[in-house]
């Protein structure tokens, strides 16, 4: 079996598992609550808290779950001990600040009434913060049907908890009504507690899967965790700057109330989300290829099955933006029709977010070679072009300025990790095919518009010509790729390579 098979086996499971739980959370989750549950002020709302937990989870989390698979061959049994030890402490340090500080937290959000909603959404935090080192034990053990039904159930239990306290409670009637009045609570109350409920189940099945686990106290072990994991933090927080902060920066730079930002940022929010289809994929795919890359990355072809495997995400995901694009008529049914405004800002996000998913494939020089530093100088110098671009594009634009910012963030730090990356870890990346790929299917998605001025308002016979727009698009991929489908169908000259 090639290596490069072998990965698109890991990402298909993995992929799977973190696609599954993702669409049934984002797809279904946004539909519902675009639809029925929310106004945009409160969706966006929504969103902007749960940026913050994105943010927090990263610094709390401390990149345990990528510092795990580093280590975890050297010596697992200390790995676990002390990555579960120091995540414990941190949540339980981050949850009393919290609690003595809540008020202030919420006026600092300008969010003074839902200091309840706060702090469940800190315990919320806790629990996926002692989550991380279960779920990064089943990848690295190689457990994916385990992580697969952890992940999907957590989600789905998420999704008939929100379903029970919104829907299914008022139908009670009487007592219900009584304990909400007490509750002083309202609809995103219970969506928070769903997945407060959720996230504490989650782990008390992780849990009893340590219960074999070998343990060994090493602090001078930790020490070594910590300066490896410690740039990641920033890589992480920078990530999350990057990719979710629009809501964040909208709220205060749009000219209108800080009600109406919010508004405009969830509608901004809900369009970005069918944009996130192409993002769960992106992810879905790191989540296979970090573990990968750290297993194989002292055999002799692995830096050329990385270059293959940079080129095969770039092709697919140029091909899931085409078929989004393709399809948006019907794609937009996933939010409700008074988010639909922004729709604008799908193209531009999709290619911000195939940009996202190079990245990911030319930074991981810096883990392979213990240069994490380099990894926090990028990320960092990402997040000021975020913040600028942020203030200058956002003020001009409106809520458009967002996606602009993501795609011109995403498209410097490719660049600047590459040129890095050549420097202290080659890899023979295929970067002008992988850029003309990208360029393919762009020219191809401006033929679908020229070609809807001519059938417009006729959505079977667009869908159609779209349809076959696509399949051009994977002809010219199979006719001109022919080495790298081979590749992950595991024959290379009609030989098999051992991995």
């Amino acid at each position: 079996m090639t290596l490069l098979r072998k990965l698109a086996g890991e990402t298909a499971f993995y992929g799977f598992s973190y696609i599954l739980s993702r669409v049934l959370h984002y797809i279904l989750l946004t539909w519902y609550l675009t639809n029925r549950v929310f106004e945009p002020t409160e969706f966006g709302i929504y969103r902007d808290l749960y940026f913050w937990v994105a943010v927090l989870v990263v610094i709390l989390t401390f990149r345990m779950e990528t510092t795990y698979f580093r280590y975890a061959k050297e010596d697992r049994p200390a790995v676990t001990t002390m990555s579960l030890a120091f995540l414990l402490t941190t949540a339980v340090i981050f949850l009393l600040s919290l609690w003595i500080f809540r008020y202030d937290v919420a006026n600092a959000l300008d969010y003074p009434k839902l200091t309840k909603h706060i702090m469940m959404l800190g315990v919320v935090l806790a629990f996926d913060v002692l989550s991380a080192v279960p779920f990064a034990s089943l990848r690295q053990q190689n457990r994916p049907l385990l992580f697969l039904s952890l992940k999907v159930g957590s989600i789905l239990l998420n999704i008939g908890l929100v379903l029970f306290f919104i829907e299914w409670l008022p139908l009670l009637g009487g007592k219900s009504e009584v304990w909400s009045l007490k509750l002083n609570a309202d609809k995103l109350f219970y969506v928070i507690l769903a997945n407060l409920l959720a996230s504490a189940i989650t782990l008390l099945f992780l849990l009893p899967l340590l219960r074999n686990q070998p343990f060994r106290w090493d602090f001078s072990f930790l020490k070594r965790m910590l300066h490896y994991s410690w740039p990641l933090v920033i890589v992480g927080f920078a990530g999350v700057i990057n990719q979710y902060s629009s809501i964040a920066f909208q709220k205060y730079l749009l000219e209108d109330d800080l009600t109406s930002n919010l508004a405009e940022g969830g509608k901004y929010a809900a369009a970005a989300s069918i944009a996130i289809i192409l993002s769960l994929f992106t992810t879905a795919y790191n989540y296979a290829a970090e573990p990968f890359f750290f297993a194989h990355k002292e055999k002799q072809e692995a830096r050329a099955v990385y270059a293959d495997a940079a080129l095969a995400y770039t092709i697919i995901a140029s091909l899931m933006m085409l078929i989004i694009l393709a399809y948006l008529d019907v794609f937009q049914l996933l939010i409700g029709k008074n988010f639909r405004d922004t729709l604008e800002v799908v193209p531009i996000l999709l290619v911000s977010f195939i940009f996202l998913g190079i990245y990911y494939n030319v930074s991981a020089w810096y883990k392979l070679a213990d240069k994490t530093i380099w990894g926090a100088f990028i990320a960092c110098i990402g997040m000021i072009i975020t913040v600028v671009l942020s203030y200058l594009l956002i003020k001009t634009l409106g809520p458009v300025g967002s996606a602009w910012t993501a795609l011109g963030c995403y498209v410097f730090m490719v660049v600047t990790a590459y040129l890095l990356g050549q420097k202290f870890y080659p890899i023979p990346y295929k970067i002008w095919r992988m850029l003309g790929w990208i360029v393919v299917a762009i020219m191809i998605y401006f033929v679908m518009e020229w070609l809807r001025g001519f059938y417009e308002g006729q959505l079977a016979v667009i869908i159609v010509v779209n349809t076959i727009l696509i399949f051009i698009y994977i002809i010219i991929v199979f006719l001109t790729e022919k080495h790298l489908v081979r590749q992950i169908r595991g024959k290379i000259d009609n030989t098999e390579i051992v991995s």
